[in-house]
């Protein structure tokens, strides 16, 4: 079917012929009368499949059938659950709407808020917004849902595996409810939790349009799987980029610190990759998906991030150097490929690491993945130096000091490969001690000095034993508790446990006095004492 056929509005089959689109998916052939007539619609439909046409020519539509908007606030609200996402549907409607006085704009984190704010002021007719940083302009009162006629969620399978559940909700709630809407929810795969927020927050019998459930993975995507250990996969990787057919291609990886030694270890050999994680500036990001766009970078290493949303058109090969652990992240990733009708290959590498993920992503797809085979001669050889992991840090401007790379500077303390604490090392001899040949103090540092007074452990026990509902009759200085007149203060107390430990001889025999002074006497040391070490007691 074409576009023609279908009852739009001249100046927006203008903006889909000057797109490049001629014939309507099968998601759009199937949709977008649903879409058109005003009805509530749920659709299923794989990564790819041109379904951010339909929700954005149903706005254009009803927005430009409408009576327009005078004050400015926008009448049209798309949740999407990436950064990379929003900006996608921007760009496609720019493309769409250009012969038509449109307003748009996206609205996500790790920006700065008053560029997003200045938007608003001068007017807007569509947000494309993330869950957080919508509720964030929401409860600021800087954006207001009063106007909203038509409401879309896309990617809702990504929200709720994304944890935006709650915030879908609460944004969903506060439309208003008094008012005619439209709400338009797409999704690769509907299970209960699609539904219940479909039979939460829409229309009674939605229109509900399914396109080849059956079929997971499209068939114009040629998929491989290459047996190797972990040593080879790096030489693999770089035999299968070598290849002349490769023109754009995208590398993913399960974990970011292996995205960053892989984006590292590439350039280094003479294949300059960029690396896409979750750690990647907002600008610096942006930057790196232009660059895929419009051909200047070839290769992207890239985790689940990119995994969803990010529609990069030319991508010829998908290469997944870790295989992902859930199966429905491996559809997600070798959908970057093969867009549009276009042919891509996907190459999975599995390693005895995760090679036991491959029968469940067989089984998910439902078909048997073909093995390719490749002589270990031909593989490309790694010439790179061994990469240190932390090197991405400093290469960020995150350099730490001396230490080992990736770990935290503590000192006294090291930290071994896996982060666990080893013990403190040895305290080196004072450079004097050394000249002289003197032996390095025996007085114990302070964390190694035994907590309990002359008298071994027996006179610890007698303090353990004391009533511990006794109150404290000092302050306790590490607690940020101001010494009462006429207290001891800590240094008062250094000096009384000094006089106490130093030997008979060093200190200033008194002259002679009662039995009864010395005995008084006493008895108040002793109980300075045991408070003082009731508390270190404590402590330890």
């Amino acid at each position: 079917m074409k576009f023609e056929s279908l009852d739009l509005n001249p100046e927006i089959l203008k903006g889909i012929q000057d797109a490049g689109f001629e014939q309507c998916t099968p998601i759009q052939e199937q949709s977008l009368p649903e879409c058109l007539a005003g009805k509530d619609v749920i659709a299923q439909s794989q990564t790819g499949s041109g379904k951010t046409a339909v929700f954005l020519l149903t706005i254009f539509s009803r927005l430009s059938a409408a009576k327009p908007g005078n004050s400015g606030k926008a009448r049209a609200l798309v949740m999407v659950p990436t950064r990379e996402l929003a900006t996608q549907v921007i760009d496609d409607c720019e493309k769409l709407c250009k012969h038509f006085p449109f307003r748009s704009v996206a609205v996500y984190g790790g920006v700065e808020y008053d560029k997003q704010i200045k938007a608003f002021k001068s007017g807007v007719d569509l947000v494309v917004a993330t869950p957080g940083r919508m509720i964030d302009l929401y409860k600021s009162r800087t954006l207001s849902l009063d106007n909203m006629e038509i409401f879309v969620i896309d990617e809702a399978d990504r929200m709720f595996d994304m944890g935006f559940a709650p915030d879908i909700m609460y944004i969903a709630g506060h439309l208003p409810k008094n008012k005619p809407r439209q709400t338009l929810l797409f999704s690769a795969t509907i299970d209960d939790n699609v539904r219940s927020l479909a039979s939460r927050y829409m229309k009674p019998d939605p229109a509900m349009i399914e396109i080849e459930p059956d079929q997971v993975t499209v068939n114009t995507i040629d998929q491989k799987v290459i047996y190797v250990s972990n040593e080879e996969k790096l030489p693999m990787l770089m035999t299968l980029l070598k290849r002349g057919e490769v023109e754009r291609s995208i590398i993913f990886t399960n974990m970011k610190r292996t995205a960053e030694m892989l984006g590292w270890k590439l350039a280094a050999n003479g294949f300059p990759a960029k690396v896409l994680t979750g750690d990647v500036s907002q600008e610096r990001r942006h930057k790196i998906i232009e660059g895929m766009k419009s051909g200047n970078i070839k290769m992207l290493v890239a985790t689940d991030v990119a995994a969803r949303g990010l529609h990069i058109d030319g991508i010829t090969h998908v290469v997944n150097y870790d295989l992902p652990e859930d199966a429905a992240n491996y559809v997600h990733r070798i959908g970057r490929t093969a867009r549009a009708g276009k042919s891509g290959k996907a190459y999975s590498l599995a390693c005895e690491d995760h090679v036991l993920n491959l029968p469940e992503i067989e089984k998910y797809i439902e078909r048997k993945i073909e093995n390719e085979w490749i002589e270990t001669s031909e593989m490309v050889k790694d010439t790179a130096p061994a990469y240190t992991y932390g090197r991405g840090e400093r290469e960020k401007g995150f350099e730490r000091k001396a230490g080992k790379p990736g770990g935290p500077e503590k000192r006294g303390k090291t930290f071994s490969r896996d982060g666990s604490k080893e013990r403190p090392k040895e305290r080196a001899a004072h450079p004097k001690q050394e000249k002289q040949g003197a032996k390095p103090s025996s007085q114990p540092r302070r964390h190694e000095r035994h907590p309990f007074p002359a008298g071994g452990k027996e006179a610890g026990a007698e303090l353990k034993a004391e009533n511990p509902a006794q109150k404290r009759s000092r302050p306790d200085h590490h607690r940020g508790e101001r010494p009462r007149p006429g207290s001891h203060s800590p240094n008062e107390r250094k000096r009384e446990w000094a006089a106490h430990a130093a030997p008979d001889s060093a200190k200033p025999q008194p002259a002679a006095e009662s039995s009864e002074t010395v005995t008084n006497e006493t008895k108040e040391k002793e109980g300075i004492l045991k408070r003082f070490f009731k508390k270190i007691l404590k402590k330890s």
